[in-house]
């Protein structure tokens, strides 16, 4: 199957939701992501911030994917996000750290 998750409040947890000066890895998806790679499935990684940000991400948490621009693919399996979408056949929403936290400054000042 292929297997895509997102990077902001899926795989990484904003500063802004933690109160730590810096983004923290989401190791609850982060486990999840390594256990549909070791069952050998094929997997991705996308962000809404662009190639850059998902690429840098998923070297920063030693995450082996395909990086691929964020969006709808017939051929997606399941998709793993914080928020509502439909991107693939199943669309699990990942539940965000601290959702009343605006995420308006951090997402205006993200720092590769």
């Amino acid at each position: 199957m292929k297997i895509a998750f997102d990077v902001d409040d899926t795989l990484i947890v904003p500063w802004v939701a933690t109160g730590f000066d810096r983004d923290t890895p989401n190791y609850d998806t982060i486990a999840l992501f390594n256990w549909f790679q070791v069952q050998g499935h094929e997997m991705f990684i996308w962000s809404g911030s662009g190639l850059d940000w998902a690429k840098t991400w998923a070297e920063k948490l030693g995450l082996n994917a395909t990086i691929i621009v964020k969006e709808k693919r017939v051929d997606m399996d399941i998709a793993f996000d914080d928020c509502d979408v439909d991107l693939a056949k199943v669309n699990v929403k990942v539940k965000r750290l601290n959702n009343g936290v605006s995420r308006k400054d951090w997402n205006g000042n993200k720092h590769l």
